[in-house]
């Protein structure tokens, strides 16, 4: 696979990366070296391979919903730093407009 095949600094850039161009002349080759892995990849002969999404077999496990005992408000609200009206208060992360 040729240098000039993957593109570093667009992806980079795509990716919102700042990168310096050491950083990308050491990028360059291992992504190289991982497409051309890839590439060889498409090689073998899959014909007869089942397609997956995981390598080993995945169910859902579903139990019932089961009510239980939580703490206690007031237990709760003893060990909170800030709080108002039996509630829980958090700084303010966004600006009022």
């Amino acid at each position: 696979m040729s240098d000039d095949s993957f593109d570093v600094m667009h992806m980079a850039n795509l990716a919102r990366l700042d990168l310096s161009a050491e950083q990308a002349a050491t990028f360059q080759p291992q992504i190289n070296a991982i497409l051309g892995y890839i590439e060889s990849l498409n090689a073998l002969d899959t014909d007869n391979i089942e397609p997956t999404a995981h390598a080993a077999d995945l169910y859902d496990v579903m139990r019932e919903d089961q009510t239980r005992p939580c703490i206690e408000l007031e237990a709760f609200l003893k060990n909170t730093p800030d709080q108002a009206n039996g509630q829980l208060r958090v700084p303010q992360i966004m600006e009022n407009n």
